[in-house]
């Protein structure tokens, strides 16, 4: 059995994990598929709070703040799991098939809410190469992490209760 973890270590961990891996992602798929630098890809975060034009205009500044960004929306990623782990027990249960699902979600409610209502450019056109690496990336490196390590902090008994820990 894995080592359990404090709650906080779940979150850091899945926070650092998830933000790590999507960014990684992102810095090669889009090197591969347009050949976008990863200074124009934190730019890209960065868009989000301050707009294009101003992301691009900020150079390494606002380049830091896209990765700032960035891991701030994979902490909360990791943290709303972790959250609703310790509320809906099959969270914790079969983490590989409900981290899958959240991932599926997380890509959604990023895509379709998030970056809409952000100072971001409009993503532009359906493009299925970007939708299918940006539905895989989050089943496997957005809510897979975030799953694993929320399933590692073991269900702590509420005080007073006479119910053992699930």
């Amino acid at each position: 059995m894995a080592r359990s973890l404090s709650p906080l270590k779940a979150i850091v961990y899945g926070g650092l994990t998830v933000g790590a891996l999507d960014l990684t992602d992102a810095f090669v798929f889009f090197y591969l598929r347009s050949g976008a630098k990863p200074l124009a890809i934190l730019h890209s975060i960065a868009s989000g709070l301050v707009g294009p034009a101003a992301a691009r205009d900020g150079g390494m500044q606002t380049a830091v703040l896209g990765f700032f960004l960035h891991f701030l929306i994979a902490f909360i990623i990791a943290t709303i799991y972790f959250v609703a782990s310790r509320l809906i027990p099959i969270l914790r249960q079969r983490p590989v098939i409900c981290g899958i699902a959240y991932g599926v979600v997380a890509y959604f409610v990023m895509t379709y809410a998030v970056v809409p209502m952000s100072n971001a450019r409009s993503g532009g056109p359906f493009v299925l190469p970007v939708f299918i690496n940006g539905i895989l990336i989050h089943m496997f490196g957005v809510g897979l992490p975030s799953a694993l390590v929320a399933s590692r902090v073991p269900r702590l008994p509420v005080p007073g209760s006479r119910f053992p820990a699930s």
